[in-house]
């Protein structure tokens, strides 16, 4: 029996001999481990730079008073001013208050600056003798004085061109009026703003006039006299306020909020990230052990070898496990590197499309030991099975020629694997039966099965699928055609392993396309059976659009009907609910409302309609009066005037002016979209260029037609499944990486074949093309069950989510050819190293070597 260090030095020779198979093997562990690794490392970079702003949010602040509902008007002034008069019995050293609210700023070319999502909000400027913490005006400004000079964070003014002496225009987004005239004449030095961070200050009596209704302010801040610490100020504070109606938190805690916020925010994006981590680790993890399954196949001569002089089993798999240990030790380091690379370019493409802030790369510990975890870990797991299996091999069987990995029989695992199909195809119909989260899981756990069975029986898929395919495309290509589909379906278990990793991506692939053109579908069905308006007056940016717009188009010619639609939130029987009001003209005259219990279609404007969803989910009814609780604690009643049949562009329900009025105060009043009827006869190209000129002050408002209407959702639609397909495009890279790493050993394990096919007169060109048509039909099954089973698995999901307003599943025929067409494309240019070190095999060497 061979010593165990006797064996470990075979090991490492071997290792050292075999440099390309070392490096092939090596970079299937980088794939493997990079994305895991760089997601780690970007969110840790993220939160680190917000957590960095965040701990220096607030300074100074020893306590802060906010109101309790992020829809109120505000603290009152006379809360303000009890506190003032209370100062020394309640120990306040020094009172600010503030003013703000949403606000977009126009650049030196006259469109609104891009925020890329961060806050673009308007405050009030505090002097320095009165500020808690002066903000740094930088030299060659002053302090904002009148209605119409303001000053603005320097990054801002960056991006925007703007300088001292600019002159440009706001809006603000409650619509207290038209786009304001101002001229820059300061730059604030804000260290802690965010990339996208907009912040446009006016002078106080400005800002108390357009951000509040003049009897409130957004917050108040306060430092504790000398001798109170901040918990006693806020106990203080707290004890001589309503505790419903207000927040009073210390400085610590205004921070920790903050940072809790954007906490939960990048505890989603992590998950997404790290879902899209294990979709590369799981096909990373395939790669790694076809690699492995192929090396050990390529040895077994050799490890026969061993075991006729002497290695027992347990020393043949050891082995190879510690060169498992050793390469993977290798790809995790080396997939680290990679993985702080891909980390440091996501920032910077993100940092510089978006309001996340920059910062330092953050390679923590936990991105280290997930590289070596997937490096060391993942690679001995997917070694050993390979290991066992080799160990198995008698020495004179393994020693003779004919002997491949992959020979065992298909039987077994293609029963478990139609078992599994069989628990998918249940799972995902029954989800399908019906709607709402439980649904969608149970399609989930369905999708799961499938993944499960397409792993176990995917060999056994392979032999016939492939072959058929072969027949189709081999065809033209005569001998040198068959020869690829032979190749390719005499080891299935090494194609449908190698193709297993496009599976998965295009599955994912599908899924999220179905899903996106049924969003799609939905939106135009709901605009072309329920929308009447000829155009649509929308925000820019996902922008409100401002109040006074109206007023600005209500004396237009030709104008039938105008409605704007205003977002309502109030409390209804104890819980926040959501809904929408019609103000300044008829809703039926620009929407259907089909009534199914109602006298008239005409809403009222104190009542309100409820869609058919509604009305079975709340069991409301018409002529029941509900009561709703606006931000100021007010109750209005609110009477159910009908119910009108579904439409997803009136849901859940719709209120009358009066309410809308009465329920949401002034600096919260929001319209999210007007619609606008042409009276008959009037000319719409007429209409749309006096609806333009009378809107072209504002820097959020676009006139839109239906179509465009339809046609700007949609491609917000794609903008959010673009980003989705780049994080999987990662994943298919890595899939398409494999398919090369295959093909390549491949190549090495067939060199005696190659080199007899050569010696027989195959030219270079035909080894070439063998290998690019072989690559090509593996690619292509790949792509047939993934587009089929995410089909399948994403027509199902859109059923689950009807109850949310999603409607009939839409199939996305174009991008299932487009995605099959270019697995073709994906399989030719896979195989193009491959095949190229194939027709350089020189026949006697391979012969001999063979």
């Amino acid at each position: 029996m061979a010593s165990s260090s006797v064996m470990r030095k075979v090991s490492l020779r071997n290792l050292r001999a075999h440099k390309l198979r070392l490096v092939l093997t090596v970079f299937s562990i980088v794939l493997g481990t990079s994305f895991v690794a760089g997601s780690i490392v970007f969110t840790s970079t993220i939160s680190h730079a917000f957590n960095s702003i965040f701990d220096s949010a607030a300074p100074g602040v020893s306590v802060q008073v906010t109101p309790e509902s992020s829809t109120s008007a505000g603290v009152p002034d006379s809360v303000v001013t009890d506190l003032e008069n209370r100062r020394e019995e309640l120990g306040i050293g020094k009172l600010v208050t503030n003013q703000s609210g949403l606000v977009t700023l126009a650049g030196a070319d006259g469109t609104a600056i891009q925020s890329g999502g961060a806050p673009s909000v308007g405050t009030a400027y505090i002097p320095p003798g009165q500020a808690i913490s002066p903000e740094t005006l930088l030299p060659g400004g002053r302090a904002p004085s009148g209605p119409n000079e303001i000053v603005v964070n320097s990054s801002a003014a960056d991006t925007g061109g703007l300088k001292v002496g600019s002159k440009t225009k706001v809006v603000v987004g409650q619509g207290n009026s038209r786009p304001m005239d101002v001229t820059v004449v300061g730059l604030l030095d804000l260290p802690t703003a965010t990339g996208g961070y907009v912040n446009v200050q006016f002078d106080q009596a400005t800002a108390a006039t357009l951000f509040s209704d003049g009897s409130h302010v957004s917050l108040v801040d306060m430092t504790a006299a000398s001798g109170v610490s901040d918990d006693e100020l806020a106990d203080r504070v707290r004890a001589v306020l309503p505790a419903d109606e207000y927040k009073v938190r210390t400085g610590d805690q205004v921070r920790q909020d903050q940072k809790d916020q954007v906490n939960e925010f990048l505890t989603i994006f992590t998950g997404i990230l790290l879902a899209f981590a294990a979709i590369g680790l799981i096909v990373g993890t395939f790669i790694i052990y076809n690699t492995f399954s192929m090396i050990v196949a390529q040895r077994n001569r050799e490890l026969a070898l061993l075991r006729a002089i002497g290695a027992s089993r347990p020393q043949v798999s050891r082995s190879v496990l510690f060169e498992a240990f050793i390469v993977g030790i290798i790809g995790g380091v080396v997939g680290l590197g990679v993985g702080i690379g891909l980390a440091a370019i996501l920032k910077a493409i993100i940092t510089s499309t978006s309001g996340l802030p920059s910062g330092s790369l953050q390679v923590g510990v936990w991105a280290v030991v997930a590289a070596m975890f997937v490096g060391v870990v993942v690679t001995m797991i997917s070694a050993w099975v390979p290991a066992v299996r080799a160990s198995r091999v008698s020495p004179v069987e393994a020693m003779r020629a004919g002997v491949t990995e992959g020979s065992a029989p298909l039987r077994n695992r293609t029963l478990v694997g139609i078992f599994f199909l069989l628990v998918a195809i249940g799972t995902i119909a029954w989800g399908a039966l019906g709607e709402g989260l439980l649904r969608a899981v149970v399609v989930g756990v369905g999708a799961g099965a499938a993944i499960i069975a397409t792993v176990l029986a995917g060999p056994a898929l392979a032999r016939p699928i492939v072959g058929a395919l072969g027949r189709v495309i081999g065809a033209p290509f005569g001998t040198v055609g068959r020869l690829a589909r032979t190749n390719a379906v005499r080891n299935p278990r090494r194609s449908a392993a190698t193709a297993f990793a496009l599976t998965l991506g295009l599955m994912l692939v599908a899924v999220i396309g179905t899903l996106g053109s049924s969003f799609k579908g939905t939106v135009d069905e709901a605009v072309d059976s329920g929308v009447r308006a000829d155009y649509i007056l929308v925000g820019s940016n996902n922008l409100p659009v401002p109040e006074s717009v109206s007023a600005a188009v209500k004396n237009v010619p030709g104008i039938a009907e105008e409605v704007s639609f205003g977002i309502v939130t109030a409390r209804i029987d104890g819980e926040r609910r959501s809904g929408y009001a019609a103000v300044g003209g008829d809703l039926a005259a620009v929407s259907v409302v089909n009534m199914l219990d109602g006298a008239s279609d005409q809403l009222p404007a104190d009542g309100m309609f409820i869609s058919e969803r509604t009305a079975l989910e709340r069991g409301w009814k018409r002529g029941q009066t509900l009561t709703f609780t606006s931000a100021t604690g007010a109750d209005v009643p609110v009477t159910i005037a009908g119910v009108y049949q579904d439409n997803e562009g009136l849901q859940p329900w719709i209120v009358g002016e009066k309410v809308y009025d009465e329920v949401m105060p002034p600096a919260s009043r929001t319209s999210i979209v007007v619609f606008i009827t042409a009276a008959p006869g009037t000319n719409l190209d007429t209409l749309r260029r006096d609806l333009e000129a009378a809107t072209k002050d504002y820097l959020t408002v676009q006139v839109q037609s239906r179509e465009q209407y339809k046609s700007s959702i949609s491609t917000q639609i794609d903008q959010m499944l673009a980003t989705l397909y780049g994080m999987l495009g990662l994943a298919l890279l890595i899939a398409v990486l494999g398919i090369v790493n295959t093909l390549a050993l491949s190549v090495v394990e067939r060199k005696r074949e190659i080199g007899m096919l050569r010696a027989i007169g195959t030219l270079r060109s035909q080894i070439r093309r063998t290998i690019y048509i072989e690559s090509v039909l593996i690619a292509i099954y790949g792509a047939v069950l993934g587009v089929v089973l995410g089909s399948v698995i994403g027509w199902a999901l859109v059923r689950t989510l009807a109850r949310w307003g999603l409607g009939d599943p839409v199939l996305p025929w174009s991008l299932m050819g487009w995605t099959l067409l270019a697995s073709a494309v994906v399989g030719v240019l896979a195989a193009l190293w491959p095949a190229v070190r194939a027709a350089r095999t020189r026949p006697l060497e391979a012969i001999a070597e063979g």
